[in-house]
């Protein structure tokens, strides 16, 4: 992949964006999320690469997923105002209508084609399938660990704010009940597993499934950056005060010490 190229997609996602920016407040607030989290994912890949030791082409690929990962957030949320794939689509499969109904990869070695889309349309997935090998693994697992880290961010800043000033769409809906968390999210974090998006029902279980993706980690540069960021202490400090939750906690911050 060229400069040149990347800087065009770069140019297109500027251009591409503004026209959703164009709908009541509340709509702008939800569209501006997506629009500063894709910005952080470019920079937490930026890290990424730099500290994997990426080499030039695959920095520039890499680079073009994290750009291209949540193209599809914007015509969910102007078609459905959410961001709740359940209730409305996948938004990876929608990312890759939208590169290819903007032709955004036209002119790309095809090779690297492959790469970038089957990266952002398996980012969202429980695990990647066990069919794909290497070099689309390797960006899989880059743009799986750069999207968390700054989903990680999101939340931690969203949580000091106000209810009221948060943006709607953040949530998914989910009912911020203070006190009420479920035990079957904690047991499925205590015991090393990723806590499931089916079996949470309130905000805090949403809480416990962030903090379960560390056991998803795949990068030693993204267990650092999550160390020195402090988000799962952070997250952590939200839920309620209970010798299970903590000791789950626990089992989480041990995952990413190494």
């Amino acid at each position: 992949m060229k400069q040149t190229q990347l800087d065009d997609l770069l140019a297109w996602f500027d251009n591409y964006v503004e026209s959703f920016l164009v709908t009541d407040d509340e709509g702008a607030k939800n569209i501006r999320l997506k629009i500063e989290h894709t910005r952080k994912v470019c920079e937490a890949m930026a890290l990424l690469s730099d500290g994997e030791g990426l080499l030039e082409n695959e920095s520039r690929i890499a680079s073009a997923v994290a750009l291209l990962h949540d193209v599809g957030r914007f015509p969910q949320y102007r078609r459905w105002r959410t961001f709740l794939d359940s209730d409305s689509d996948n938004h990876a499969r929608l990312a890759i209508d939208v590169i290819r109904e903007e032709n955004l990869l036209a002119g790309f070695d095809p090779a690297e084609v492959l790469l970038v889309e089957e990266a952002v349309r398996f980012h969202n997935t429980l695990a990647p399938p066990a069919t794909i090998q290497s070099p689309t693994r390797k960006y899989i697992n880059l743009i799986r660990d750069a999207d968390k880290l700054d989903i990680w961010r999101l939340f931690v800043e969203l949580l000091a704010q106000p209810p009221e000033e948060r943006p709607s769409a953040a949530t998914l809906g989910l009912d911020d009940i203070p006190g009420s968390v479920s035990d079957a999210c904690i047991s499925a974090l205590n015991s090393g597993s990723i806590v499931r998006l089916e079996t949470i029902s309130c905000f805090n279980d949403f809480k416990l499934l962030q903090i379960s993706w560390v056991y998803d980690l795949t990068y030693v540069t993204s267990r650092r950056i999550l160390r020195e960021r402090g988000y799962i202490p952070a997250l952590a400090a939200t839920l309620p005060e209970r010798a299970d939750i903590r000791e789950a906690v626990a089992k989480a911050l041990v995952a990413i010490s190494a």
